[in-house]
């Protein structure tokens, strides 16, 4: 499945992230890899020196993910500014749905 404007596709299916109860918020392109981690805390009862190679990947793909949005939202601005008339959506494609 691919997310429109990321580079990253979803690898973790809708059925996979609600087996594994992953929360609404936490449900992106880097789902995948928050399911190995959680399992991962659960076993090692929380312990916050346990799993940190799981967490350094998770983590990392999380900050890829807002730095590429931080990109596009940077080109947005400059394009609105030379005037090419691309104006930010107040409200979301998804919203009309």
């Amino acid at each position: 499945m691919e997310v429109e404007g990321s580079s990253k596709p979803m690898i973790a299916t809708r059925e996979e992230m609600v087996e594994a109860k992953v929360p609404l918020a936490y449900r992106d392109q880097c789902a995948h890899l928050l399911i190995p981690l959680n399992k991962c805390r659960q076993s090692e009862l929380y312990l916050p020196w346990k799993c940190e190679n799981e967490r350094h990947t998770y983590e990392k793909c999380e900050y890829e993910l807002v730095m590429e949005r931080m990109i596009q939202m940077q080109k947005l601005k400059q394009s609105n500014k030379q005037g090419q008339g691309n104006t930010i959506p107040l409200i979301p494609k998804t919203a009309h749905a």
